[in-house]
């Protein structure tokens, strides 16, 4: 995951060193593999608005642009081969004598016989992004004249690795969140302000008893008069800064909030919900679905569908959602959507239809069921801040309190001492927990959050304890023994010393796997199959030694190393 450092400040005092801070979450056992640099430090390129654009009279491929760069000068000429800017547009320009990050210099001359005082450019251009079909077109409220660098700021970005019984951390809250427990500062998360809202839900949401399981709560809103258009200048840097696409301020919303609070949105266009509600349902067995990747799916009956009221599918709960029912610049009513899905209903989905999103990967790890109406209502607030509109009262299916009720697990402070080996007190230990979210219980256990499925056992907790004192704080000590053979020990001796026996009188020793392809097994009785196989060559349980024994001959004959040429080969044959 990409973590802005600039975006993680706003939640928490970090370090002043991007190292500094990188070594202190690498120690605490969250892996940072990469610090990289971003902005527009690019010197000669400035904010430009085009005034004026036709057709070069020499190339048809080609533009012939009036800009201004808002130095006072004359408007420029500048020579352009994208199509997907309008006049009145503001784009980055390269004056004479700026040098792009691929090494580009650029200078005065003539395309196909027009003279060009410069170059409009796209955001790979600048080193900005990976979109390079066009000019990066910036926000209408975008300074003339400004340097680019004033708009695209230099900033850090820490890739980190997150281990997949941590999903707390695929956020920047929950990052900071780690952050504040490891160097003892505040936990600043962010203010969640909403306006009144309409009486009226408008709105209605069914769950399917079949599909309680694969989604146990889901919410709806529902945000009328709203005006889809480009984000805001703050909005769009942020998302590009950590390698999403910013597609328009709704959609962008939705992936902020993701990226803030670590819960998947997805937003509806309202008009183009049948029955004016929202229907979550298995799949129909030969059920299509086109997702926003364009393809088209074909759904199995246990898959969880987001459907309208109408029965028609809108979405691949967890997943994706369908391009039918996407929000477009055409979007004036919208609803949008917050669950909690079941991970490994998710995980199956996605292995199996081998489609994969930034949603997905968070579903099937286990998204906080207490946060789904916080994320919610942060998302709806940011959406009428940046795109207007009248947010209905929140509408919900299953209970949330119950998904997201606390584990008490237990923890003695003489058992921690004992494992660690150091003394700790009691007051570090609580001051520890608290800062990771936990809250003491009355039995003197402690209270696990619903952000924290993995913390389930006594030794859990010590573990946590150990990581943000530092496991190079803790002193290492021999503890060798040497202890008598047992009768493990002996049976073990026995085995190893028949297998080098066998092994000296020329016998072969071959090791392969339990799981064989059912053509292996074809034939055979009680045969046992995989319901989830990891590959179509491991399917079935193997009833017999013979099939895996075969194929490692019949690979070793294809690598030139048949058992029998190398008996012969022995024995001088």
């Amino acid at each position: 995951m990409n973590v802005l450092l600039s975006w993680l400040r706003d939640y928490v005092d970090c370090p002043a060193s991007a190292e500094k801070l990188a070594e202190l979450l690498t120690f605490a056992g969250v892996e940072v593999e990469g610090i990289h640099s971003r902005g527009a430090d690019v010197p000669n390129v400035v904010v430009a608005q085009i005034l004026e654009s036709k057709q070069h009279p020499n190339a048809d491929r080609l533009s012939v642009c009036r800009v201004d760069a808002g130095d006072g000068a004359p408007p420029r000429q500048i020579v352009c081969g994208a199509k997907n800017y309008r006049v009145g547009d503001k784009v980055p320009l390269a004056l004479p004598g700026a040098v792009l990050p691929g090494g580009l210099k650029i200078k005065e001359g003539k395309l196909r016989g027009e003279a060009s005082q410069g170059m409009m450019c796209s955001g790979r251009e600048l080193g900005l992004s990976e979109d390079s079909d066009g000019l990066l077109i910036l926000p209408a409220d975008t300074p003339l004249g400004a340097p680019l660098s004033a708009v695209f700021p230099a900033d850090t970005v820490l890739e980190v690795e997150i281990t997949p019984n941590r999903p707390d951390l695929l956020s920047h809250v929950g990052l900071a969140r780690e952050v504040a427990a490891i160097t003892g500062a505040a936990l600043r998360p962010p203010e969640i302000s909403l306006a009144p809202v309409a009486s009226d839900p408008g709105l209605t949401i069914a769950v399917d008893d079949d599909a309680r399981q694969a989604c146990p709560f889901y919410t709806g809103t529902r945000v009328d008069g709203i005006h889809v258009g480009p984000s805001p200048a703050w909005l769009r840097s942020r998302l590009e800064a950590v390698g999403l696409r910013a597609i328009n301020n709704v959609v962008d919303v939705t992936n902020y909030v993701m990226l803030e609070l670590g819960q998947p949105l997805h937003a509806f266009d309202f008009a183009k919900l049948g029955g004016s509600g929202v229907r979550v349902r298995l799949a129909r067995d030969g059920e299509t679905l086109r997702a926003l990747d364009g393809r088209d799916y074909r759904l199995q009956p246990h898959h969880c569908v987001i459907g309208d009221a109408d029965g028609r599918g809108e979405a691949l709960a967890g997943v994706m959602g369908g391009e039918e029912s996407g929000v477009t610049a055409a979007t004036t009513s919208l609803v949008l959507e917050a669950a909690y899905f079941q991970p490994s209903r998710t995980r199956r989905t996605v292995r199996e239809l081998g489609l994969s999103s930034d949603a997905s990967y968070r579903f099937e790890r286990g998204v906080d069921p207490g946060g789904v109406e916080r994320a919610a209502r942060r998302a709806l607030a940011l959406i009428l801040e940046v795109a207007g509109g009248t947010a209905r009262p929140m509408v919900t299916e299953g209970d949330a309190a119950s998904l997201a009720a606390p584990r008490e697990v237990p923890l003695r402070l003489e058992k921690l001492n004992d494992l660690l080996g150091i003394t700790v007190s009691e007051e570090r230990v609580d001051g520890i927990l608290s800062a990771l979210g936990l809250a003491k219980a009355e039995h003197g256990g402690w209270e696990a959050p619903s952000f924290r499925g993995d913390l389930q056992r006594e030794a859990d907790l010590i573990e946590e304890v150990a990581r943000v004192i530092g496991l190079d704080a803790i002193p290492g000590r021999a503890q060798g023994r040497s202890a008598p053979s047992g009768a493990v020990d002996r049976a073990y001796d026995a085995r190893l010393a028949l297998r080098r026996q066998l092994a000296g009188l020329g016998f072969f020793e071959a090791r392969t796997l339990s799981l064989v392809p059912s053509r292996d097994a074809a034939g055979a009785p009680d045969v046992i199959g995989l319901r989830n196989p990891l590959s179509e060559d491991q399917t079935t349980l193997r009833p017999s030694l013979v099939p895996g024994l075969l194929h490692c001959a019949a690979r070793n004959a294809r690598a030139g190393r048949a058992v029998g040429a190398a008996a012969r080969h022995r024995d001088g044959l």
